[in-house]
């Protein structure tokens, strides 16, 4: 009776998120005079950066198997259709803030700065890799058009909070950075003054943070649990071919390093038991918190939240399970977080707002910052406006990895609406591109 009971409402639930969920984006965003927006041409032609989130890899690694696609690789199919689109690759463990700055030199080039103050403060390298850059001429002035050259981001997990991060300082700068660095050394990044991107898409993003940090520190500390990871991508095989870009630590693999040899080193450095400036401590609600009191909506920028979730509520109490189709990895930490609660002195308060999740962050956590935040956040009702989180919805029955095509079953449709996870993006891209350099809404 109770196995019934929860086939019937998972039913319900599926043919309700599907019925919200039908309509190309495109066909929900209408200019001012009733116009549908597919009926004109672009607006703007704009690359899309896509930027991975935690535990994220290059294009050139994992024996090119793609983060965004899995074996369908999205950036390409989408550049076959018009679209001009790029793949970031930075730290899949390090901190928004080092995150951050790479992005930059990736996008731009150059050598990644870390900013002198931050360096100090955190007791690592200033400067690491040097980047050629996949879009150099960004935040230039185009010959052509008269018009800055801006990009799209499009952000999955830990991305989100990273190009937050990014945008604010390209905006803002850091007066810690002005404050302790001469003019004539400071990074162009913490100057401030450069509105350089168009809109941000966060999909999957923890911007109040994830719960699951909560069980994965019981049982490995953040340090193992890297290792761990890393070792499972890159088992028995003695190639480079997953990249912990940890450079800024001093602990980057050394040349004709054995990567069993590099884990054993790594899982043992003392980083792990002396500083916050890392993934760890960002993605959790208290570290989230921190970024939120700074990385701000700023005013020029269009903001745009998908949330993912594949739990249902159990018929007896508050708590959510996993549906079935969720992949097995998710199983132990989507059950942990569908239950996970605490109202303790000093600390963020969870309650049951938190339990549905897709896996591995928290659904009510995707929408856009709260904690410690001033953001807007609104439900998107096909007029977009800038300075403030258009809430795009939940992308049903679908995981932390479906959305970007990993780990998904055979014949798994996801997200629900789309004919696959390729066509949601060509929509998507779309959209991005239509998107009128000045918001007609305020």
């Amino acid at each position: 009776m109770i196995v019934q009971g929860i086939r019937i409402f998972m039913l319900i639930f599926i043919a309700f998120i599907f019925s919200c969920q039908k309509s190309n984006v495109s066909e929900l965003y209408y200019l001012p005079d009733g116009k549908p927006l597919y009926e004109i041409g672009p607006i703007n032609n704009y690359p899309i950066v896509l930027v991975h989130g935690f535990g994220g890899f290059g294009r050139n690694e994992m024996f090119g198997y793609k983060y965004w696609g899995g074996f369908t690789d999205i950036q390409e199919e989408l550049k076959n259709r018009g679209y001009p689109v790029f793949s970031a690759a930075i730290g899949p463990f390090s901190s928004n803030w080092d995150r951050a700055c790479e992005l930059y030199a990736y996008i731009k080039g150059g050598y990644v700065d870390y900013g002198k103050a931050h360096s100090k403060k955190f007791k690592h390298r200033r400067y690491s890799r040097y980047y050629k850059g996949i879009y150099p001429q960004w935040g230039e002035i185009n010959p052509v058009t008269g018009k800055r050259n801006k990009i799209h981001l499009v952000a999955h997990s830990q991305g989100g909070q990273t190009s937050r991060a990014l945008i604010c300082l390209l905006e803002k700068g850091s007066a810690e950075e002005k404050k302790h660095t001469a003019s004539y050394d400071i990074s162009p990044l913490f100057e401030g003054g450069k509105n350089w991107v168009h809109s941000l898409t966060t999909i999957s993003t923890p911007h109040d943070g994830m719960t699951v940090n909560y069980m994965m520190n019981k049982v490995f500390p953040f340090g193992q649990r890297l290792v761990r990871f890393g070792s499972m991508l890159s088992r028995h095989i003695d190639g480079i071919i997953y990249d912990f870009k940890m450079d800024q630590w001093e602990i980057e693999r050394k040349e004709n390093e054995t990567f069993w040899e590099y884990a054993r080193r790594l899982r043992s450095h003392s980083l792990w038991r002396r500083t916050t400036d890392t993934s760890d401590f960002d993605l959790s609600p208290e570290g989230a918190k921190i970024l939120n009191q700074w990385a701000h909506a700023q005013k020029d920028v269009y903001y745009f939240s998908y949330a993912t979730e594949e739990t249902f509520k159990s018929p007896f109490s508050e708590h959510q399970y996993p549906e079935i189709t969720m992949d097995l990895v998710w199983l132990p930490s989507a059950i942990f977080m569908g239950a996970f609660s605490r109202n303790e002195p000093d600390k963020i308060p969870i309650d049951s707002k938190w339990f549905q999740n897709d896996g591995v962050v928290n659904t009510c956590s995707m929408d856009g910052p709260t904690i410690g935040s001033s953001d807007k956040i609104r439900d998107f009702d096909g007029n977009p406006k800038k300075g403030q989180w258009n809430y795009m919805g939940i992308l049903g029955s679908c995981d932390h990895a479906d959305i970007i095509g990993a780990l998904r079953y055979v014949g798994e449709n996801c997200p629900e609406g789309y004919p696959s996870l390729l066509d949601f993006y060509i929509y998507w891209a779309e959209f991005l591109n239509r998107l009128p350099d000045k918001s007609r809404y305020k």
